[in-house]
């Protein structure tokens, strides 16, 4: 399973980042690979409009199973994520990339629709 998060850097002691169209990274493990990759989403960070959209859009280019994030996507982004297969997972404020996947491990992370 492929599962990505947004955070606010590349390790899995690294913050969540709260947002989900202005994420700085998007971190992303495939647990069949035990693999990490990433990318720096900062460019949507100067988008007057349409941040949402263009990190759901990119986001699908990786293919994950799950997406973990803090307070979840907006309406816009809602639309394009709700046309995927990805699974939207939110309420991993304050925590940091391990701490979000155990608490998603555990079933203690609210599921998105």
């Amino acid at each position: 399973m492929k599962i990505a998060f947004t955070t606010k850097g590349v390790s899995w002691d690294a913050m969540m980042d709260d947002r989900f169209g202005r994420t700085e990274i998007l971190f992303l493990f495939d647990e069949e690979l035990n693999q990490i990759s990433y990318f720096d989403n900062e460019q949507v960070l100067i988008s007057a409009h349409g941040a949402g959209p263009k990190t759901a859009q990119k986001l699908q280019d990786f293919n994950p199973d799950i997406l973990i994030t803090g307070t979840g996507p907006g309406g816009n982004a809602s639309i394009v994520l709700g046309k995927t297969k990805i699974k939207v997972y939110i309420g991993a404020n304050g925590m940091t990339v391990k701490e979000a996947y155990d608490a998603f491990r555990k079933g203690e992370l609210k599921r998105f629709e």
